[in-house]
């Protein structure tokens, strides 16, 4: 038996980078390498094969889930929504496209000193407003308050807690050749409206953040379909991290076709003159579904039913891939390899 009052040591494996970069919080390939190195071997199980947005637990008879995700967005306010919204739908999202109906919230808060309390106020207001109308409560919480210049004002913590009535399993390592890519709506709006408030930018016609709870739309795919193998929201990373999550777990290759995507045109003229590539900016509001192809028009009626799934459409489809490649059919019949973010697109987005 090992003696508790030993610190409990582990040899500190070859690191790439010797400190914390802002791209390690990107949702891509740094941001997997620091999980892969340092938290998957020093705090999740071995047996874990893979890392939804929500582990499932089996407590008696129950499936439950659990998640929990950390808002760190400058600013605190933007056009179309605020950290207090992106907390609380950010957590019910990543319960919802893990296939549970999430029924409480937690949230923590670590506040700077010098925050002014009439912002905190409408923060917390704006949040419990948005916990309210997803019916979804916050039922506990912590907070801490740090000295100035330690926090940029505000951080919120957040822990979701649901119970997954699906039959089915929603996994990313669930994709299976022949199978199709269903996307809710346009992409990149939130990431576009955040760095342009940052940078107080104004174009002719304003974009807005894309923040909605995603799990009515969510129930209703599920209700539609017992074959829809997984789904993901992309957020941190967009779609493009998101599609090769998928297709790394899963061992398939997906195949995109530009003309399918949809995108708003004041965030593609943004993402133009900006240089972004609107594949790997950040979403609040948007998910991604593979759904066996028999079901996928069935799943796709069901979602433009709903008002967060009126745009959707089909995008790609899951193929054999030894490499495990997303790509991009463009507009002009070339292919082009859609990888994950490499560094920091747009730091503190979410």
């Amino acid at each position: 038996m090992s003696d508790i009052n030993q610190p409990w040591t582990c040899p500190v494996p070859s690191l790439r980078h010797k400190t914390v970069l802002l791209g390690h919080g990107s949702g891509g390939k740094l941001m997997h390498q620091l999980i892969d190195t340092v938290f998957r071997p020093l705090l999740l199980p071995a047996e874990l094969p893979v890392l939804n947005d929500a582990a499932t637990l089996e407590i008696g008879d129950s499936r439950v889930a659990i998640t929990t995700d950390a808002f760190v967005v400058s600013p605190l306010v933007f056009p179309g929504g605020d950290i207090g919204q992106l907390a609380v739908n950010g957590t019910i999202n990543d319960l919802a496209v893990s296939g549970a109906r999430p029924l409480c919230l937690s949230a923590a808060f670590i506040l700077e000193e010098g925050l002014p309390m009439d912002a905190l106020w409408s923060l917390v207001a704006s949040m419990r407003q948005t916990a309210e109308a997803a019916g979804v409560p916050i039922v506990t919480g912590d907070t801490k308050v740090v000295n100035r210049g330690s926090a940029d004002q505000l951080f919120i913590t957040t822990t979701g807690l649901g119970v997954v009535d699906y039959a089915g399993v929603l996994s990313v390592d669930a994709a299976q050749p022949g199978d199709v890519v269903i996307l809710n709506g346009a992409i990149a709006a939130h990431g576009v409206a955040v760095l342009l408030a940052r940078e107080d930018m104004e174009f002719a016609h304003p974009v807005l953040s894309d923040t909605a709870a995603l799990h009515t739309l969510v129930a209703e795919m599920l209700d539609a379909s017992p074959h829809i193998r997984c789904m993901r929201d992309a957020t941190r990373g967009g779609l493009a991290s998101a599609l090769n999550e998928i297709a790394e777990s899963s061992h398939v290759g997906i195949t995109l076709y530009e003309e399918r995507i949809p995108i708003q045109d004041e965030v593609r003229g943004a993402c133009e003159i900006l240089g972004l590539d609107p594949l790997h900016v950040a979403n609040e509001g948007k998910l991604v579904a593979v759904v066996a192809r028999d079901d996928a028009e069935k799943v796709l009626a069901r979602m433009r039913e709903h008002p967060l799934g009126r745009d959707a459409a089909i995008i790609g489809e899951v193929s054999e891939d030894a490499r495990h490649l997303v790509l991009l059919r463009t507009e002009i019949g070339g292919l082009r390899v859609v990888g994950m973010l490499s560094g920091e697109q747009l730091p503190r987005i979410c």
